[in-house]
């Protein structure tokens, strides 16, 4: 079934942080952070240097709703479910998304929470297809959001820590997308014709991991990403995954006219771009402004793309998530009139 996309919202907590500002707090090399990953800023929930935390996940994922909602310029009280994908939910319960409901005055409708990381998004836009293709829905809002800070604390003395932990500060940022979507053609031009997800079939280890921590705590490394496989394999797995949508398409990567590639830094986009064998000029990305907000990304690719996204033209987006090597695909197509 096709989806429409009727609006679209972003919400980047507090100011750009720069790769300055992360060499002065934490000792590193500005140079070699920019070099490593290709990012050049970020946004945090939580103060660097005082390790307040001035924004929840609620916080964010609701301002990017109501950004979104406005945007397709319909009232609140049409929206028939909401759907939030996040890696980093304020608490294991009232899960987000009902608290993002109940501080909306959004009541009587459906809400769903998928705990995912860079795949989140795309598993919420599949959910949204499969709700809206009942029959019983006219609209539907999808979130993607992540506060990944809020596992690192700033006030830690990081001088014996492993640089795996350290670089998070610069790899990820925080932030909330949300759109609305509809089953109606006669309510906007900007067509989701394909989606595709799956989980990749693998004998790797997971290449991310987040731990949790519950009523005892354990010393060990919240956050950490393998970046060896994560840079050998999700080229691969992103390949696969650009077969599988041209396949879908009946195209060639000739006839696509945008593309948005996973991001996991600016760095890594370029090997990817490469790889892929893309033109560069036809791919949207904007990890190296934003940082890697996990899934959020997506949306804000997304809304890179709707402001060149001509009439006729065609995009593909691809995710890749390395937690247990996932991978989904969309197909974009822009049914307005030239």
């Amino acid at each position: 079934m096709t989806m429409y996309i009727k609006g679209l919202g972003l919400c980047t907590p507090g100011k750009p942080v720069s790769n300055a500002a992360l060499a002065q707090r934490f000792a590193l090399n500005e140079e070699w952070i920019s070099l490593y990953l290709g990012n050049q800023s970020r946004y945090f929930a939580t103060d660097l240097n005082s390790g307040v935390q001035h924004y929840s996940l609620m916080d964010i994922a609701r301002q990017a709703a109501i950004a979104a909602i406005d945007n397709a310029q319909i009232d609140k009280s049409k929206i028939d479910f909401i759907i939030l994908a996040t890696a980093t939910p304020d608490k294991l319960m009232p899960a987000t998304v009902n608290e993002v409901a109940h501080d909306l005055e959004m009541f009587n409708i459906p809400t769903y929470q998928l705990q995912s990381g860079c795949c989140g998004a795309m598993q919420a836009l599949n959910l949204a297809n499969d709700l809206l293709s009942v029959g019983r829905y006219r609209y539907g809002l999808v979130i993607g959001a992540d506060i990944c800070n809020k596992f690192i604390d700033p006030l830690k003395d990081y001088s014996d820590s492993l640089a795996s932990e350290i670089i998070n500060f610069a790899l990820f940022g925080d932030g909330a997308g949300a759109v609305v979507l509809t089953a109606n053609a006669d309510e906007s031009p900007l067509a989701i014709t394909h989606l595709q997800y799956r989980m990749t079939e693998s004998t790797l280890p997971a290449g991310q991991i987040v731990n949790w921590q519950g009523s005892r705590i354990i010393e060990q490394e919240m956050l950490r990403e393998d970046y060896k496989n994560i840079e050998t394999h999700v080229p691969l797995i992103a390949e696969e995954q650009l077969g599988r949508m041209l396949s879908a398409l009946e195209a060639t990567p000739d006839e696509i006219d945008w593309f948005l590639v996973p991001q996991l830094s600016g760095r890594m986009t370029a090997r990817l771009i490469d790889a892929l064998r893309l033109p560069t000029e036809k791919t949207i990305n904007c990890v190296a402004q934003t940082g890697n907000n996990g899934n959020a990304l997506l949306l804000f690719q997304l809304s890179h793309l709707l402001e060149t996204f001509q009439p006729g033209q065609r995009a593909i987006a691809l995710t890749v998530e390395s937690s247990r090597w996932l991978s989904g695909g969309l197909a974009l197509q822009h049914h307005g009139v030239k």
